[in-house]
C-alpha cells in the first residue's frame, strides 16, 4: 500500500525497476515508434511502477510510470497537490492552445473553473441534445451518398463532433469556424507534440520552417476566435444562448469575469478537448461493432424499442443502458487520452515504490484499462463488463477515460449525452461491417488512428451490410 507524500526526500519506499533499453538511448526508439505499446511492456515486465528512460546523457528523460487503479487514484485524487501539469508538453499546450481549464493551474484554474462550472451543469448541458442529434441527422442523410457504401468513420465522427461542438460554442457562426479549425488545428497539435516531446527545442522566435507554419496557424485560428467574441462583446448578439455567449456573461461571486484573451483561452480548449476526444470514442464505438455483430444487433434492438422513429433527447441517456456499455468499453479499450502526465513536487511512494521529487509521471489509461487484475480476458470486446454490478466490484480508477479527481473533465457529461446520441441514431439508419478489421493507433495529444477505419453500411433492415 503507499504510504504517502513525505517532504524530507525520502518515503521508505523501494527503488523503481527500470524497463531495459539500449545504452545510449534508452528506450527513447520504442517510445517514438510505438509508446503504448512500450508502456503495456512495462506493465508486463515490471508491475505497477516502472522507470523509462529516454534520450542520449545530457538530455535523458526519467518516466516514472503508475499503472495501478489505486496508483492513478493518489496520483490524480487522494494526493493530486502533489502531481502537478509542470512538464514540456504541457508548456507547449499552454504556448499554443492558452491557459484555459486544461493547462492552468493553481488559482487561475480555480477562478475559472468557478466561473465555467455553472455551464456545465446537467440541466444546461442537457439542452444541447438538440444541436447535436441535429448535426448527427446531417450525417446521417449525407451517407446516402457514400461511394459504393463505403464510409471512414474515423472522418466522420471527427467531422461530426466539430461541428457539434462549433454549434453549441458559436450558435450561428459555426461555418466561420469550421473550416478554419479543421485546416488549423493538425499544423498546430503536430507542432505541440514535436516540441512536447523533444529533448531540445530552439524558440518558437526563430524564423525556421515548422516555427512559421505554427504561427500562421495560430494566428489564423486566434483572428476567427477574437472577431466572434469581439461580436459578442459588442452588445449586438448579448443574451444569446451559445456557450460563447455565456461564457462572455459569467461572472464569479466577486463580479470577476472573464477577459478577450481568457475567453479565447476558454473557446481553443473546449474546441480541443471537445471534439477529438468525443470523435474518438464515437469511431471505435463504431468500429468495434461493425466487427461485432451480435453486440450490434443488440444495440440496435435496444435504440429501436426505446426511441422507435422519433429523436433522441437527453432523457435517453437513463433509457439505453446497454447503448451506454458498448460506449463505455469502447473507451476501455480506446481511451481518447490514452496517456496523463503529471510532475511529482515532493517524493512520494506509490504502490510500495519511491517517486522522486521532481519527477515526469506518467498514468496510461491505455494500460490500466487492459491490467489484467481487473479486465480478464482484457483484449476482448465486451459491453456487459459495465453493468452496474460490475462496475461496483472494480476500483473506481480502474477506468478513467476523463481523468479523474479535482482535474476531472468538466464536459465528461456533455461527452457522454453526444455520444449515446450520436450512436443512437446512426445506428437506427445503418448496419456497420468493418473493412479495416485492424487499425493501428498512436498516442497523440489525443489517441489517433493511423490509418482510415473504414464500415460499410446499408440502411437497416434491409440485410447485412455488403
Amino acid at each position: 500500500m503507499a504510504v504517502g507524500t513525505r517532504t524530507d526526500g525520502g518515503t521508505g519506499g523501494t527503488e523503481v525497476p527500470a524497463l531495459a533499453g539500449v545504452p545510449l538511448l534508452g528506450s527513447l526508439l520504442d517510445l517514438k515508434s510505438d509508446s503504448l505499446g512500450t508502456y503495456l511492456r512495462a506493465q508486463q515486465q515490471h508491475g505497477d511502477v516502472v522507470r523509462i528512460t529516454a534520450g542520449p546523457p545530457g538530455l535523458r528523460a526519467e518516466l516514472y510510470c503508475v499503472f495501478s487503479a489505486e496508483g492513478a487514484q493518489q496520483v490524480l485524487a487522494a494526493e493530486s497537490v502533489n502531481f502537478r501539469k509542470d512538464n514540456a508538453f504541457y508548456q507547449e499546450l499552454r504556448d499554443s492552445f492558452g491557459n484555459g481549464l486544461l493547462t492552468s493551474q493553481d488559482e487561475d484554474y480555480m477562478r475559472q473553473r468557478r466561473l465555467v462550472q455553472p455551464l456545465f451543469t446537467k440541466r444546461r448541458v442537457d439542452g444541447y441534445a438538440g444541436a447535436v442529434a441535429a448535426e448527427t441527422r446531417a450525417v446521417v442523410e449525407g451517407w446516402e451518398r457514400a461511394p459504393g457504401g463505403v464510409v471512414d468513420v474515423g472522418e466522420e465522427m471527427m467531422r461530426l463532433a466539430l461541428r457539434a461542438v462549433a454549434r453549441i460554442l458559436f450558435g450561428t457562426d459555426v461555418e466561420a469556424t469550421v473550416d478554419v479549425v479543421d485546416r488549423c488545428f493538425p499544423v498546430i497539435t503536430e507542432y505541440v507534440l514535436r516540441r512536447g516531446y523533444s529533448p531540445a527545442n530552439v524558440p518558437r522566435t526563430w524564423p525556421t520552417p515548422g516555427n512559421k507554419r505554427a504561427a500562421a496557424a495560430m494566428d489564423e485560428l486566434y483572428a476567427v476566435c477574437d472577431e466572434i467574441i469581439a461580436e459578442r462583446r459588442s452588445g449586438d448578439t448579448a443574451g444569446g444562448e451559445d456557450l460563447l455567449s455565456l461564457l462572455a456573461a459569467a461572472t464569479s461571486t466577486d463580479d470577476v469575469q472573464f477577459d478577450a484573451a481568457e475567453l479565447r483561452d476558454q473557446v481553443l480548449i473546449f474546441l480541443l478537448a471537445g471534439h477529438e476526444t468525443t470523435a474518438t470514442s464515437l469511431a471505435f464505438s463504431l468500429h468495434l461493432l461493425a466487427r461485432h455483430p451480435e453486440q450490434q444487433a443488440r444495440a440496435r434492438e435496444e435504440i429501436s424499442r426505446v426511441l422507435g422513429d422519433r429523436m433522441p433527447q437527453a432523457a435517453d441517456l437513463d433509457r439505453l443502458p446497454y447503448l451506454t456499455q458498448v460506449l463505455k468499453e469502447a473507451m476501455r479499450l480506446y481511451p481518447a487520452a490514452p496517456v496523463i502526465g503529471r510532475g511529482s513536487v515532493a517524493a512520494t511512494e506509490v504502490g510500495g515504490r519511491t517517486i522522486p521529487a521532481g519527477s515526469d509521471v506518467i498514468l496510461a489509461p491505455w494500460v490500466t484499462h487492459r491490467h489484467p487484475r481487473y479486465w480478464p480476458d482484457p483484449d476482448r470486446f465486451d459491453p456487459d463488463r459495465f453493468t452496474p454490478e460490475a462496475e461496483a466490484g472494480r476500483p473506481r480508477y480502474a477506468w478513467f477515460p476523463f481523468g479523474g479527481g479535482p482535474r476531472a473533465c468538466i464536459g465528461q457529461h456533455f461527452s457522454m449525452l453526444e455520444s449515446v446520441i450520436a450512436l443512437a441514431m446512426v445506428l437506427r439508419a445503418y448496419e456497420f461491417e468493418a473493412v479495416d478489421t485492424e487499425v493501428p493507433v498512436s498516442a497523440g495529444i489525443t489517441l489517433r488512428a493511423d490509418g482510415p477505419i473504414r464500415c460499410r453500411i446499408r440502411k437497416a433492415g434491409t440485410g447485412r451490410a455488403g
